[in-house]
């Protein structure tokens, strides 16, 4: 058994695997690569068995008209002002094709948190939420706060995460340990 496959042997069979934004756009050359994103990605491969029929993938995608402050946030980030069908948002692989052929849901929002009302229609109003993906300092951070928020108890999987550096990733771990026990970090 791996130490990320240890560190969630006490969650109960009923938690959802939540992989944020496992995306093309946070690899490669990208401006929003994640250093350690296959790191990240050697863990979650290592938890998807255990979490048969209870995975989901998310996405985070470009809104077509971005609002508010997501205008100078596009601003900045051009790039990425691309329709959700772009290869740019696409899953990685294996994750790609795992979700097609276990079939589990994917979630695509424009927003970093992924908590809100299609995440709920999967996991249900109050589940147990093991958060993994890209990237800790985000998309996971704000996921994990808003779902603890609401009333879901979240572990978050620390080896199977990778932030935009690794003291940003450290920094988003103590951050989210300050919401203990609404959320515990592994």
């Amino acid at each position: 058994m791996s130490a990320v496959e240890a560190a969630v042997a006490g969650v109960p069979d009923d938690a959802w695997l939540v992989v944020v934004d496992m995306q093309e756009v946070f690899t490669g050359e990208s401006p929003w690569a994640t250093g350690r994103f296959d790191h990240a990605a050697a863990g979650i491969e290592r938890l998807l068995p255990r979490f048969t029929g209870r995975t989901v993938f998310t996405r985070f995608v470009a809104p077509e008209h971005p609002r508010g402050a997501w205008v100078p946030y596009y601003r900045d980030w051009s790039f990425a002002l691309v329709p959700d069908t772009d290869p740019l948002w696409d899953l990685t692989e294996p994750f790609a094709t795992a979700a097609a052929d276990r079939r589990d849901p994917v979630v695509t929002e424009t927003t970093f948190g992924k908590w809100g009302t299609r995440l709920q229609a999967v996991t249900g109003d109050h589940p147990h939420l093991v958060l993994v993906g890209v990237s800790t300092d985000c998309c996971v951070l704000s996921t994990a706060l808003a779902a603890a928020d609401a009333g879901a108890t979240v572990t978050v999987v620390a080896d199977a995460c990778a932030g935009a550096s690794d003291e940003d990733h450290e920094r988003a771990l103590a951050a989210m340990r300050l919401y203990a026990p609404l959320i515990t970090v592994v």
